[in-house]
């Protein structure tokens, strides 16, 4: 059974934190040089491939005892907050245009830009955070991949607007508070329980 609850908080706080990464500029470019089906169509298999090995790590973390959980969330939310704020602006990457503008090729050229570029990537340990935290799997796995194909598709179709009329450190900053507000959560919680 889905949990909206959760899913909607998952859904928050990846598209959020995922907003002011590069690969929303990333998509932004290739969604200018191909079509923005065929970009996404590759963008959204990896993102896809990403949620699954981080909900699958973080289902790992509940076999263990709720306390030690919650603290190790606790601090890495916290981590997370502190990536956030002290992250400097990066510059566009410059990406290689496929020879020939195929479904096959382009789509390929978006999978593989994200599954290199958000290997790792604060959006995907935060994802194995919450889903140890909450231990409902589908709905964490389910509003991450909702978050991430929102912003792919706001940086495939519509990212220059929004940057334009929403200052990226604003979003950077609100990511920041809510990772900061789930990691006092999460470490009161493991002193209280």
């Amino acid at each position: 059974m889905i949990s909206i609850t959760v899913t909607a908080l998952v859904f928050g706080v990846v598209f959020l934190a995922e907003l002011p990464d590069k690969t929303a500029l990333a998509g932004l470019v290739l969604g200018t040089r191909y079509r923005a089906s065929y970009v996404f169509a590759g963008v959204a298999a990896a993102f896809l491939l990403h949620v699954v090995l981080a909900v699958a790590a973080g289902s790992v973390l509940t076999l263990l005892p709720q306390q030690i959980v919650h603290a190790v969330t606790g601090v890495l939310f916290l981590g997370g907050a502190a990536m956030l704020l002290l992250k400097k602006d990066e510059g566009d990457e410059e990406i290689k245009k496929p020879a020939d503008q195929s479904f096959w090729k382009v789509a390929g050229t978006g999978f593989m830009l994200i599954l290199v570029a958000e290997f790792g990537d604060l959006t995907q340990i935060m994802t194995a955070n919450l889903a140890a935290r909450y231990d409902d799997p589908l709905s964490v796995g389910l509003g991450a991949v909702l978050g991430l194909w929102a912003v792919a598709g706001l940086g495939i179709v519509g990212g220059k607007a929004l940057i334009r009329r929403v200052p990226l450190r604003l979003i950077t900053q609100i990511a920041a508070l809510l990772m900061l507000g789930l990691g006092v959560w999460s470490l009161w919680e493991a002193v209280a329980g």
